[in-house]
């Protein structure tokens, strides 16, 4: 089960796979993620992790909850 907290970008997509996102398909300056009608852009590969207030914003976009992230 994943931890609300930072997260590497490869275990995110995999995670929202777990969930039912296809992809990720390239868009013209980010990757994007589908589930039927929801549309959810992917951040860019950088050198961190993704932290905590972005988890939350891409969680949120997604209509994941917390609690839904945690029981993965």
């Amino acid at each position: 089960m994943p931890r609300f907290g930072p997260i590497k970008r490869k275990n995110l997509i995999s995670y929202l796979k777990q969930l039912g996102f296809k992809g990720p398909y390239y868009g013209t300056k980010h990757q994007f993620m589908l589930k039927g009608d929801l549309t959810l852009w992917i951040p860019n590969p950088h050198k961190g992790d993704i932290g905590k207030d972005l988890l939350s914003k891409i969680l949120r976009q997604a209509n994941v909850s917390k609690d839904e992230w945690e029981r993965l």
